[in-house]
């Protein structure tokens, strides 16, 4: 397994929202792309673990994901500690990724700053040689992907860069809406919350376009890096 972006989420249904525009871009330019999702979000308002796993699969085929995996850790609760870190670990010597995307470094959702740090400090270690990890049996290499973005999501960040997603976003908003238990349904009887109402996806779009204005471009996705870009070619940039 080699892909070249990995994205981690500590919730199914995160890298949807706030990045599977950047995952279906690169798919489209032929590259391999996966996410690992921390929790079956089984704290949720509304829907089930089962339902969202459900839910997830559907997302996954509509983003034409080459890897998904849950890791099962504990909704509100995970930590980083050492069983968490080599989980994430194990996946990154596994898929070894060029690129890993995680959580918001600061959000609404304690979980999204906490996966932020955790997914950030795994992707170091995972680097060193003398941690030892296996992978269904087998022992695993070392291996450190080349950067670490982390995507925006609730609150507001100023973007280090944005992806232009302008022709993935009607693809990104179907794979968003796959998690029908979680978004705006107007036959749920289920609790509202604050993803769930149709001024949401009203906020996503105008997110989207927000950032896109940025780059000149309809719609995009902004992310933050903690180590500074390195480049060879100033004109490429735009």
């Amino acid at each position: 397994m080699k892909l070249h972006i990995l994205a981690f989420a500590a919730h199914p249904d995160d890298v949807e929202l706030a990045s599977s525009g950047t995952l279906l871009r690169h798919k489209a330019e032929g590259k391999n792309i996966g996410i690992v999702d921390l929790t079956r979000g089984e704290l949720g308002t509304r829907g089930t673990p089962e339902l969202r796993a459900v839910e997830s699969a559907k997302a996954s085929e509509l983003l034409q994901l080459d890897y998904r995996a849950n890791l099962g850790l504990a909704d509100g609760f995970f930590t980083k500690n050492e069983n968490s870190l080599k989980a994430i670990i194990q996946q990154l010597r596994h898929t070894q990724p060029d690129v890993v995307l995680a959580n918001a470094i600061s959000d609404r959702h304690i979980d999204h700053g906490r996966a932020a740090d955790l997914v950030a400090d795994a992707c170091f270690l995972s680097g060193l040689r003398k941690i030892e990890t296996e992978f269904e049996g087998k022992r695993q290499e070392p291996w450190r992907p080349k950067a670490v973005y982390h995507y925006i999501q609730d609150r507001y960040i100023h973007p280090s860069l944005v992806v232009d997603i302008t022709p993935y976003w009607e693809l990104k908003m179907a794979a968003i809406k796959a998690y029908s238990s979680q978004f705006y349904n107007e036959n749920s009887t289920e609790p509202q919350t604050p993803i769930s109402s149709a001024e949401f996806i009203e906020f996503l779009e105008a997110r989207a376009r927000e950032m896109g204005r940025i780059i000149g471009v309809t719609y995009g996705e902004g992310f933050t890096t903690q180590r500074a870009v390195g480049v060879s070619d100033l004109t490429s940039l735009s």
